[in-house]
């Protein structure tokens, strides 16, 4: 071999080099990550955060490592430009990954010291608020990493340009595709600071009784009472009107309507009612517990049965009992207050 078989032997140092240290970083990263865990361990919140960035911090130490032995290779060395900027992308991606977790991750433990509860408006309030704002700028942490990327081509601002002037009717159209994905984006924000839903709230959407059981940066999941999901987008809660029974509170009152005879005595009714209310304690939280006549027609009158429970479910369970336990005792005892005509306006309702 000659002297020109040298003519490559700056690189092969330079790629054993790259070699060697992305090798050394990446067994001593690990240790170094244990060291300072053993060094904050005292501080549960920091240390539980750095549990969670151990896999970018494992990538960004040799990343590194390695961009400043390229940094500090002559010039004139092969390929040398295009190790340098293939590491710069790397490390931007890794930090926009260690970012994405940081968020993610204070994210977790915020959520877990402040649990959901049904009945605790606050802490569904402060989640919701967490949630959206913390997926929002996750968002925006990634952009602004795909923007640094870009920045690292030099051609990238002239070739934005190009296309722009080229393509004008293009770039509108994309823009007003865009539309929906920023209106839901500040919707979000809307939504996080003016609370018109919580986590966990009862809501009536699109004619459908359910709860919300997911909110992320674009739409919203209701859990519907058989199990389906509804998928709803963040405009919706900002543009449209709904029903949230949780607003401020959980506490509800529900009514049931029988359509009887004028000739049925009403003090027996509420006394029964009373009653059954005793023997559903589960479910009555003892506040409403009524017989009001709501309406009269020429052959019966309407009664409305009022009863009240601490949230919905309990309440759905109630007006069923109470429905089905009045319903008995009327055709128990006034047989002649449900007629033929009078049952058939009962099972419209």
């Amino acid at each position: 071999m000659g002297a020109d078989g040298f003519e490559y032997l700056p690189e092969l140092k330079l790629l054993l080099g790259v070699v060697v240290v992305a090798v050394i970083l990446g067994i001593t990263a690990p240790w170094l990550i244990r060291l300072i865990v053993r060094l904050i361990s005292s501080f549960s919140f920091l240390c539980s955060i750095f549990e969670r960035l151990k896999s970018p911090v494992h990538l960004l130490i040799p990343l590194v490592g390695v961009q400043t032995l390229v940094r500090s290779a002559p010039d004139d060395l092969l390929y040398i430009s295009l190790a340098r900027h293939f590491t710069t992308l790397a490390i931007i991606a890794a930090t926009t990954w260690l970012g994405v977790k940081i968020v993610k991750a204070g994210r977790d433990i915020f959520l877990q010291r402040h649990p959901i509860l049904e009945s605790a408006i606050g802490a569904r309030r402060i989640q919701t608020q967490a949630r959206v704002l913390l997926q929002i700028l996750v968002f925006f942490i990634i952009l602004f990493g795909i923007a640094c990327m870009l920045m690292t081509f030099p051609s990238a601002h002239e070739y934005s340009v190009g296309i722009l002037a080229s393509a004008g009717f293009a770039g509108l159209a994309v823009g007003f595709a865009a539309t929906p994905v920023l209106g839901n984006l500040i919707a979000g924000l809307q939504l996080a600071i003016t609370q018109p839903i919580s986590l966990g709230d009862v809501v009536i959407v699109e004619n459908e009784w359910g709860r919300v059981e997911e909110i992320t940066a674009t739409y919203v999941v209701i859990k519907i009472w058989d199990d389906r999901r509804l998928i709803v987008p963040l405009q919706y809660f900002i543009e449209r009107p709904f029903q949230n029974w949780t607003r401020t509170s959980t506490d509800i009152i529900g009514a049931v309507f029988l359509w009887v005879d004028y000739s049925l005595p009403l003090e027996p009714l509420r006394k029964e009612l009373n009653e059954m209310c005793q023997q559903a304690s589960q479910w009555w939280d003892g506040r409403v517990c009524l017989v009001q006549v709501t309406d009269a027609t020429e052959q019966s009158m309407q009664l409305r049965v009022l009863v009240s429970s601490k949230d919905s479910s309990s309440n759905w369970d109630l007006r069923c009992f109470v429905r089905e336990k009045l319903t008995y005792f009327i055709s128990a005892n006034y047989p002649k207050c449900f007629s033929a005509v009078h049952a058939e306006q009962f099972s419209l309702l």
